[in-house]
């Protein structure tokens, strides 16, 4: 959970400048004390604007990185100043425009609070790349890490996971967790088989007996997924069909043949990973000359574009900020007592309601936390 890119290209400039100049001032590019380049000069040597820069150098001060002193310019901060003892965590996603904004936020909004600073870098899904940008990390001193871990790449799961575990430094693992009890990194991920479960147990509510699963993969949430619809299944006695595609083989097309399947299964409603899928499946539907919800029910899973569909898509929404937040208190805290027992973190999502599946409201459908 594709390339590294924010919600604009704005914003894309702003953080690759922040982290960049972050990363040159932390590896001593420039030196304590000494005076940044100005404004315009590192406009015109990064290629990018001067409001851009002004808002990566606006972070960095807030970071208690460099100061600005009026009329004279903006310096590092010298050895000597409070700054340097504030905890430097770094922070790998493996992108920042689909799901993982708000769960930064999460992250940076707690880091800030407690006086911490972040060393941000996207993977692009690539554990060499990631691999790379957590080396980096460790030469620029950091005290701790979060870390969205890429399981698919030349290192199996359970090796890689062992490589973090024993890193020299408090590792905290973010919506990435294993089965093995091998592995005993500390982690906050969404329980996603208990939102898949609420999802069907949802549509079973409104009185739906034949409930489809709708899949895409390759995406470590999808194993979940299925292993909570299923569990719903058995314990409420549904009937059910599967249909899986690649993310690369979603298409109208794809949709078509999802339909045909559900409507083959004589389902009336289906659980759909994720959003993108769901409305495909909706735009199949009125293809077919079907209605929804009256004539097939939707719950999409994730929440990051149900609310832009054509017909609004009903959500499980995974609690992305608070899991942030959560996060980033666990790092913080081991990083303040390395003896406390590691933590495993599960957190609920909830469903958020809106016109796909026929319901305006369900009593009893809020956001729950779970840990263990």
């Amino acid at each position: 959970m594709e390339e590294c890119q924010p919600s604009s290209a704005r914003e894309l400039k702003f953080r690759q400048l922040a982290t960049d100049l972050r990363r040159q001032i932390l590896q001593g590019t420039w030196a304590a004390g000494s005076k940044l380049p100005t404004e315009k000069e590192l406009a015109s040597g990064s290629g990018t604007s001067v409001s851009t820069v002004r808002r990566a150098v606006d972070e960095l001060v807030a970071e208690g990185l460099v100061v600005r002193r009026q009329g004279s310019g903006t310096f590092v901060v010298p050895p000597d100043s409070p700054w340097p003892d504030r905890a430097l965590v770094g922070v790998i996603v493996p992108d920042n425009t689909f799901y993982y904004p708000h769960v930064l936020q999460g992250i940076e909004e707690t880091l800030s609070a407690s006086g911490a600073r972040l060393l941000l870098a996207c993977s692009g899904y690539d554990q060499k790349r990631e691999t790379k940008d957590l080396q980096d990390m460790l030469e620029a001193g950091i005290d701790g890490l979060l870390i969205v871990p890429t399981l698919e790449g030349p290192e199996p799961a359970l090796r890689y996971l062992a490589h973090l575990s024993e890193l020299s430094v408090p590792v905290v693992l973010v919506e990435r967790r294993h089965t093995s009890l091998s592995d005993t990194n500390e982690y906050v991920c969404t329980h996603h088989e208990a939102g898949a479960y609420d999802a069907a147990r949802h549509l079973t509510r409104l009185g739906h007996r034949t409930i489809g699963l709708v899949l895409r993969s390759p995406s470590p949430t999808a194993g979940p997924v299925a292993e909570g619809f299923a569990q719903a299944a058995a314990e409420l006695g549904l009937s059910t069909t599967e249909f899986h595609a690649t993310r690369q083989e979603w298409s109208p097309a794809a949709a078509d043949r999802c339909l045909a399947a559900l409507r083959t299964a004589g389902a009336t409603a289906a659980v759909c990973f994720g959003d993108r899928q769901a409305a495909l499946l909706a735009s199949a539907a009125r293809r077919a000359g079907l209605s929804v919800p009256e004539d097939l029910a939707l719950v999409a899973y994730d929440d990051e574009i149900a609310e832009l569909a054509d017909i609004p898509l009903t959500a499980v929404a995974p609690p992305k900020h608070q899991l942030g937040r959560t996060a980033a208190q666990t790092l913080l805290r081991r990083l303040d007592d390395p003896t406390r027992p590691r933590r495993r973190i599960l957190l609920r999502p909830g469903i958020t309601v809106r016109q796909s599946c026929g319901a305006h409201s369900l009593a009893g459908e809020t956001s729950e936390e779970n840990s263990s």
